[in-house]
């Protein structure tokens, strides 16, 4: 089954990897921030082992976005995102698990402090969820 993992975060201040640009990390004594950040890694580590991690990438800064929407039969292009929103799509991780609960287990490790991580299933060309 695959998911994709989003991370979304605020986009100021940008970079990653995000936990180390939030309050809500950066208030935890270092000694949890290293265990939060050491299990992520063993996470990423038994995924690429298992063949689970099919791939991921960190976005860059949202500042650097342009928004393509369908107008008067063409596309027309505009800074993006939008402006209004406090949170912005950071990464993304596509994996590929035996079972849902498989991946929210390994969504639950993705969604540090102050993160907010979102577990969405793919679909297949025909709209089935796979």
């Amino acid at each position: 089954m695959k998911y994709v993992i989003l991370i979304h975060s605020n986009p100021q201040p940008w970079g990653h990897p995000t936990g180390d640009y939030l309050a809500d990390f950066q208030a935890l004594p270092q000694a949890e921030r290293d265990r939060i950040s050491g299990d992520f890694e063993r996470l990423l580590t038994e995924m690429q082992e298992k063949g689970e991690l099919l791939g991921g990438e960190a976005l860059g800064s949202p500042d650097a976005a342009r928004l393509y929407r369908w107008d008067a039969g063409r596309a027309v292009s505009g800074d993006g995102p939008y402006s209004e929103a406090k949170e912005h799509l950071a990464g993304f991780f596509l994996i590929d698990v035996e079972d849902h609960a498989r991946a929210e287990e390994i969504a639950a490790v993705f969604a540090g402090p102050g993160e907010t991580v979102e577990l969405r299933p793919t679909m297949w060309p025909g709209g089935d969820d796979r």
